[in-house]
């Protein structure tokens, strides 16, 4: 089947955003990028700091509400009704739920081609560029640095703790 969905999974500060911006260079065809972090401020704001949407805490811990879960279906469905009706997707995440968002995911794209990527960093590393990033909460790299990996399958892995962006996304082309 052909690849019609990429999904790249990792913790915060994997450099899950950088292999995208590589991807869309290498691959022979436009592809449409959308990430997690476009869904969430594409909530109302008042969902930004609410049990029922998405909540951020002081350790790097991230919560979500039955609103968010609400939403983030239809973005699902919509991201699949992109790649039905003819264009190429490339999907940043973090599975906070890892294989039960892997599973949501599943259902939404369904029939498609979907190539799973896990992208690994090692904690520290991750953490590091947490800190130069300065726009997430301290600790958040840590904590999603495994969790989001437990119990989900994927056709590759990378890991950007020692490898540059752009000779990630080419080891995902090639798989495309």
């Amino acid at each position: 089947m052909t690849t019609q969905v990429i999904i790249l999974n990792g913790g915060s500060s994997s450099g899950k955003s950088g292999i995208v911006r590589c991807l869309q260079a290498v691959l022979p065809d436009p592809w449409l990028a959308f990430g997690c972090d476009s869904f969430v401020d594409a909530m109302p704001a008042r969902m930004q700091a609410s049990d029922e949407g998405i909540v951020f805490a002081a350790d790097g811990g991230v919560s979500v509400g039955a609103e968010f879960r609400a939403l983030e279906a239809a973005w699902m469905e919509g991201v699949a009704g992109m790649a039905r009706a003819g264009a190429g997707v490339i999907i940043d995440d973090v599975f906070l739920g890892a294989a039960e968002s892997q599973q949501r995911w599943r259902k939404a794209l369904g029939g498609l081609g979907v190539l799973w990527v896990g992208v690994r960093c090692e904690t520290a590393v991750a953490a590091g560029r947490e800190i130069a990033r300065g726009d997430r909460v301290q600790g958040m790299a840590a904590a999603q640095a495994e969790v989001v990996h437990e119990g989900v399958l994927y056709d590759l892995e990378v890991d950007t703790t020692h490898t540059e962006s752009l000779l990630c996304a080419r080891a995902i082309a090639a798989r495309v």
